[in-house]
């Protein structure tokens, strides 16, 4: 680097390291701000949770709309993930627990969706997930819960009719899949390994490149990794902070059949969020076997003006050939529209269930 050049840079550092220590102090002063608040409800002996993702989104959105550049809409979103998420585990250690082991595109979702100052809970499958929630054991789990090239995760849509905890909060991650080994080569591999939805994902890609290899499949990437750190004879489907965790060699990148492949994770929890603004509320219906009860079921989304953004079904397991319908509509359950709603379909549904009000994505 020539010297005039180095003349020309040394102000703008300097400039920079000044920036960075004012923005330091400021956000000392916003944890700090933010510890009066989480006092203040002590010393009043207010009860309420520390983690309020409607208040969280709304604050996002605020500094979003207010941004005047360059930094983009999505820069604004991390950053102050982060900095919330800082000052949100001062006031209490947030528990959160996803499908494990370390490494899984849940882990991922979860450090996204909640920030870096958070605990992991590693979970060996989705059943522990909701488990360890109900139990107390953490406060938020992360779960999948549709692909956009596989559709629903149903073991998560099974799990949502019976557990006691709402939907808190969405999340989605653009997901890419690699092929790691031990070795970084295929020689000696005989078998390839990950969740069923990451096989089905890779399906074509794996029938023109390994179409030998023996699939299997296993409780979740991360622990198809784990598997493979440790069996020459073990090829894993997961990501390459998976191949990191594990310490294995990327064979392959982007082996996803869709390259635009992403996954929907969902918060889960024990808390109700308020109205944010923009909102989404999932259901669960269900309604008698005979002619037009789906649609009947239905009218009074579009009576009211409530949008359907999303509608799933799954059997509901009584031997009859009866389903359950999962439903997703924008607006919170406390808005009017919506409310007017939901009293209706309790009129006219067999079966009615509030997964819960979230802020939208």
């Amino acid at each position: 680097m020539n010297k005039e050049l180095q003349n020309k840079l040394q102000p703008l550092r300097e400039k920079i390291d000044r920036l960075d220590l004012e923005i330091l102090g400021l956000i000392n002063e916003r944890a700090k701000t933010a510890q009066a608040v989480g006092d203040l409800k002590h010393e009043h002996h207010a009860q309420g949770p520390v983690f309020r993702p409607e208040r969280e989104a709304q604050v996002i959105r605020t500094l979003q709309a207010q941004n005047p550049g360059p930094v983009t809409t999505p820069g604004v979103q991390a950053i102050w993930s982060q900095i919330i998420s800082v000052c949100r585990g001062l006031e209490q250690d947030i528990r959160v627990a996803y499908l494990g082991p370390t490494g899984s595109f849940s882990e991922q979702a979860a450090f996204e969706y909640m920030g870096q100052a958070i605990t992991g809970v590693p979970c060996p499958n989705f059943e522990e997930v909701f488990r360890t929630i109900e139990s107390q054991g953490a406060h938020v789990g992360i779960v999948p819960v549709e692909n956009s090239t596989e559709g629903a995760v149903n073991r998560t849509l099974d799990l949502l009719l019976n557990t006691p905890l709402r939907i808190v909060g969405e999340h989605s991650i653009l997901i890419r899949h690699c092929l790691l080994s031990q070795s970084g080569d295929m020689g000696g591999v005989t078998r390839v390994l990950a969740h069923p939805q990451a096989l089905a994902q890779c399906q074509h890609w794996l029938g023109m490149n390994h179409p030998t290899l023996a699939r299997e499949p296993v409780a979740s990437n991360a622990e198809a990794a784990r598997i493979a750190a440790s069996d020459p004879t073990v090829a894993a489907i997961a990501s390459d902070i998976a191949a990191r965790a594990w310490g294995l060699t990327i064979v392959a990148e982007g082996i996803q059949d869709d390259p635009l492949n992403r996954t929907r994770f969902l918060a889960v929890g024990s808390i109700e969020t308020l109205p944010s603004g923009h909102d989404k509320t999932s259901l669960i219906l269900a309604v008698p076997n005979e002619a037009g009860a789906v649609y009947k079921m239905l009218a009074p989304l579009s009576d009211n003006g409530v949008s359907m953004t999303r509608f799933e079904s799954r059997p509901a397991r009584t031997g009859q050939w009866e389903y359950h319908f999962y439903v997703d509509v924008e607006g919170h359950q406390h808005e009017p529209a919506v409310a007017l709603a939901l009293e209706q379909l309790r009129e006219r549904c067999a079966f009615l269930k509030i997964l819960g009000s979230y802020p939208r994505q």
